[in-house]
């Protein structure tokens, strides 16, 4: 990606800072994620950033060894935009000086800045609606008491009299809140203002990354042959789509049969693949292995564990049929890294372990191509439709890899398996027959590891209940629950209840992300 104008984002473990990027790319900005530990002097000559981004994260700059990144890069002369712990970064860096949290200074959650100042070209469109001021979301402890020499402050919140701060001459700007989140409704309005005052050409697009990872697929792979992962979603279509584009024949698609598929799945799957796609597809009917090794196990995580232990093993088993096989493929997207372990080992907290992220172990003698490491669904998305997929292939709901084991908390049995396909098909079909289904990113049915006492045909009944789940979402990385009317829940749990044996009580789940995941485990 060197012929590009490219940003760079010093990632010091924040939850959101895939975000950051996500505005970027929406405004034709090339950028990469760097943990700070990998940002030396070299690493900024080599790469030569047109501006630089500091992220947030969970650390306090007021504590020795906390993590910065080298002095040099203030030095390069772009422009340097902190965010939350990168604006506490540049003021302690910079002669400012930081305290550590308060609680008259915390603000965590939506809040409200107001100007105050000169003007200020980063917050050119700020300020406008009449109210004068402008939500934002905050979430720090500490809080910036001295700002550097050179800096002045732009605007304020009830917790943060640095809200936003600036020198404007050497285009070094800090805000404490988070503009990437939807949460602060006007942040792209902040980054649009950022990238055109460092003079970017928006000159990154879907066609280009096509072209440009083609070539690098080419590079990388040569003459060996790749197995590539395929599940069916979206993730998985994209990725074979472009490693055929650039590899032909030598690619060799896998589906897992795990057992843990939806109603019908595994036929619509494979003969999609082969029919519309005309890919290379070895259907792996391996259901009776990882329903037994799945037996009696209840935690979640140890789930996971198994399941993508078992996926590389059947690998293995594949990929030894296959003369000249010495990659694996995989539709591993930027939420999945950065929800394991942040990109690239950055510092920030594991939230829970995604079967296909990390390399594989040095024994199977393959290495992983992942073309779609550093993409957003919603970039996947406009990936598959400049490649010429099906929209019927680019529009599925995301679906997990760990598939319905972790639709099923507790125990996995073969009974409350069949149960939840049926209830899921009856949920799908239900939201495909009123129209709602392009307008919810991911929706399905979780059986709870509960039965309830019910009344049907005058006699008692010991059954499932069982949880609907539907979310709008824009990137996987914030969600919220889906408003369906009454009257659809209503008449979807009848159905429910009526057509699915093992259920007789339906619940919705409300919550949003966070706190809570999208997936049940």
């Amino acid at each position: 990606m060197t012929q590009h104008d490219r940003l760079l984002i010093i990632d010091f473990g924040s939850q959101v800072t895939q975000l950051i990027a996500r505005r970027l790319r929406e405004l034709n900005v090339y950028c990469e994620i760097h943990p700070y530990q990998n940002v030396t002097d070299a690493f900024l000559a080599e790469f030569a950033p047109k501006a630089v981004i500091f992220s947030g994260g969970p650390d306090s700059v007021v504590r020795e060894g906390s993590p910065r990144p080298p002095q040099s890069v203030y030095s390069l002369g772009v422009p340097i935009l902190g965010i939350c712990y990168g604006q506490q970064v540049m003021m302690q860096d910079l002669g400012g000086k930081v305290e550590a949290g308060q609680s008259h200074t915390a603000e965590f959650g939506r809040a409200y800045v107001t100007p105050g100042g000169e003007r200020l070209d980063l917050l050119s469109g700020w300020f406008l609606d009449g109210s004068g001021r402008e939500q934002v979301w905050m979430s720090h402890g500490d809080h910036v008491s001295e700002i550097a020499p050179g800096f002045k402050v732009y605007a304020t919140s009830p917790g943060a009299p640095f809200a936003i701060t600036a020198d404007a001459e050497r285009r070094f700007f800090a805000v404490q809140f988070h503009p990437e989140v939807h949460h602060t409704p006007n942040g792209k309005t902040l980054y649009e203002n950022f990238v055109k005052m460092a003079g970017f050409s928006g000159d990154w697009t879907m066609s280009a990354y096509r072209e440009e990872m083609v070539e690098a697929i080419r590079r990388q792979v040569g003459d060996d042959k790749v197995i590539c992962a395929l599940s069916g979603g979206v993730d998985s279509s994209v990725a074979a789509a472009l490693i055929h584009e650039a590899i032909g024949e030598n690619l060799t698609c896998v589906f897992v049969d795990h057992g843990l598929l939806r109603l019908n799945e595994a036929e619509e799957v494979v003969g999609m693949f082969r029919d519309h796609m005309n890919l290379r597809v070895i259907h792996a009917q391996e259901q009776d292995l990882f329903l037994g090794e799945l037996e009696g196990v209840s935690d979640p995580e140890t789930k996971r564990k198994i399941i993508g232990k078992l996926f590389i093993d059947v690998f293995q088993k594949y990929a030894d049929q296959i003369d000249g096989a010495r990659f694996l493929a995989q539709g591993t997207l930027y939420p999945d890294v950065i929800e394991s372990v942040s990109f690239s080992g950055g510092p920030s907290v594991t939230i829970k372990s995604h079967h296909n992220v990390g390399g594989l172990p040095e024994k199977m003698g393959l290495k992983l191509v992942e073309p779609l490491r550093e993409l957003f669904k919603d970039e996947v998305r406009a990936l598959g439709h400049e490649l010429g997929l099906p929209a019927s292939f680019i529009g599925r709901h995301p679906f997990p890899g760990p598939g319905l084991a972790i639709r099923c908390p507790g125990e996995i049995t073969r009974e409350k398996l069949d149960i939840l396909r049926k209830a899921d098909a009856v949920y799908i079909d239900q939201i495909r027959k009123h129209g709602l289904y392009d307008e919810i990113w991911q929706a399905f049915v979780a059986i709870l590891p509960v039965r309830t006492v019910g009344v049907m045909g005058d006699g008692r009944t010991y059954d499932y209940a069982c949880a609907l789940r539907a979310v709008t979402s824009v990137d996987g990385m914030t969600a919220d629950y889906y408003p369906f009317s009454h009257e659809f829940l209503g008449e979807t749990a009848t159905r429910i209840i009526n057509e699915v044996k093992g259920i007789n009580r339906c619940t919705y789940d409300i919550t949003s992300k966070p706190p809570g995941t999208i997936e049940w485990e």
